[in-house]
């Protein structure tokens, strides 16, 4: 029988300590080193019946702690279950399939450490990077294997890594890689073990969909666990819905940003975010982009100086900032309409992240107002659309600016 709990996420921290939930010491005291002590309101649903065995999917946004959620019970399974071969074709224990590079990337610094403590070999493996290197790693020992879908299909038709012996395979941002196309290739894998005894974690922030029909075909009696707010949207979020003008949307931008500490700002296309980044540079901005035509060392360069504060302003598109998690982001500004109101949640998520607050800047030119409008009423906010200026001097301090409602032009 199908279980369900809710967990009203007032705020992100709890009294649960990981040792409580069943967590092995050695994981305890490589979390503690971190400061990291007590457990997240996700994790401290989904640990225990993940430890249990159980098929376990974990809903919760962006930015709630899902990838220790999935990741501890994950990394003391395998270890139960004893090391994987060193050397030939790896045949991990466990699997991590997500959308994109930077996610896998992401992910594999938190769980690599940890896996580390309990003896265990993790490997990433994504598009975009030397193969051949990736090959290698995974030859030298794989107990779990972080990846995205395209290239460890790659892998397992060269025969350089076997998913057959599974015994936990999680997904990460599943909603997500539905949105991006790539469940076909996750049920490439989930085909190969749906013989194998094995445990499926699933986290996601909505459950809807082609990813419902995945959980109700390969899922086996699973455990929900859902973490959710009075509103769809985080309330430590200031949201602002400004209508800029064509001539001067370059110069609002600037002005935010040079206000911000660290600011992301999303953009539809890559020829769009280039074209945002030398704008901004010849403002006085210094700004980076992330997408899909760079090279991966310059992803990870540009992700790396903005999350060390070398770079105070990104430039993405929502398929590369797909999962990121960087601390202390202030502000996020969609220069251009996010598609829906998931993704309006989703690009948002990025600030005001575990408990933090945040500021969250819609830019619309006059042919967007009627648009936002919809969306604000998908997202129940009600929040006015207020013209502005480069000049305005509430734009250096839009955390504490409340906008005049009868000043709107919706």
């Amino acid at each position: 029988m199908t279980e369900v709990s809710n967990w009203v996420a007032d705020s992100y921290a709890t009294d649960t300590t990981f040792a409580e939930l069943g967590v092995h010491p050695d994981l305890c005291a490589a979390l503690s080193t971190q400061g990291i002590t007590t457990a997240f309101p996700i994790q401290a649903l989904t640990i225990h019946d993940a430890l249990a065995g159980r098929d376990v999917c974990g809903k919760a946004k962006t930015g709630s702690g899902k990838t220790l959620g999935f990741g501890l019970p994950m990394l003391q399974r395998i270890a139960d279950s004893g090391i994987s071969p060193r050397g030939g074709v790896a045949t991990p224990k466990g699997l991590v399939l997500l959308p994109t590079r930077e996610l896998a990337v992401q992910v594999f610094d938190v769980l690599g450490p940890l896996a580390e403590s309990l003896g265990l070999r993790s490997v990433s493996v994504y598009g975009g990077a030397d193969i051949e290197k990736q090959i290698k790693q995974l030859k030298q020992g794989a107990d779990l294997v972080i990846a995205t879908p395209g290239r460890l299909i790659d892998l397992g038709d060269r025969g350089e890594i076997d998913v057959t012996q599974l015994d936990v395979l999680t997904l990460d941002e599943a909603d997500r890689m539905a949105d991006m196309g790539f469940m076909p290739q996750v049920e490439w894998v989930l085909r190969r073990i749906d013989a194998r005894p094995h445990q499926t974690l699933l986290f996601s922030a909505t459950l809807d969909g082609a990813v419902d029909r995945l959980v109700k075909r390969y899922l086996k009696d699973p455990v929900f666990h859902e973490v959710v707010s009075d509103t769809q949207t985080v309330s430590a979020m200031v949201h602002h819905f400004l209508n800029v003008h064509q001539m001067d949307r370059i110069k609002v931008t600037a002005a935010i940003c040079n206000a911000q500490e660290k600011t992301i700002i999303f953009v539809r296309t890559k020829r769009g975010a280039d074209k945002l980044v030398e704008q901004l540079n010849k403002e006085g901005v210094d700004a980076a982009a992330i997408h899909g035509d760079l090279r991966q060392s310059q992803r990870e360069k540009a992700l790396a100086d903005f999350g060390s504060d070398k770079l105070r302003v990104l430039v993405a598109t929502d398929v590369a900032a797909r999962g990121i998690h960087i601390d202390g982001v202030d502000c996020v500004i969609h220069f251009d309409p996010p598609e829906d109101h998931k993704a309006y949640l989703h690009r948002s998520g990025r600030t005001a992240r575990a408990g933090s607050t945040g500021v969250v800047v819609s830019l619309l030119l006059w042919n967007q107002i009627v648009e936002a409008g919809v969306l604000m009423k998908r997202l129940a906010l009600k929040k006015p659309v207020i013209e502005v200026f480069s000049n305005n001097r509430n734009l250096a301090n839009l955390a504490k600016w409340e906008p005049d409602p009868s000043a709107t032009v919706l």
